[in-house]
């Protein structure tokens, strides 16, 4: 069963399509896309578990230079 999420991303001023090219760089990211609104960037992921979704979002994109926080959104259908 493979999990994905919609990942909201805030970031440092100036550094949102810095943080968005990084990311498209992670395995499991679908899409990295730059936007307007209170988040900078929202990230489509695929996991094959909540456990591995869980690693990229909390050990590599949160550990990327620039990033702030991020609000995770599971998608359910």
């Amino acid at each position: 069963m493979s999990v994905e999420a919609y990942v909201f991303v805030e970031c440092e001023h100036g550094k949102s399509t810095k943080v968005a090219e990084t990311i498209t760089k992670i395995g499991g990211v679908k899409s990295a896309k730059t936007v307007t609104g209170p988040y900078d960037v929202i990230v489509l992921v695929e996991a094959s578990s909540f456990r591995v979704l869980a690693d990229v979002v909390m050990k590599k994109i949160q550990a990327i230079e620039g990033v702030k926080r991020t609000l995770t959104n599971i998608v359910v259908e």
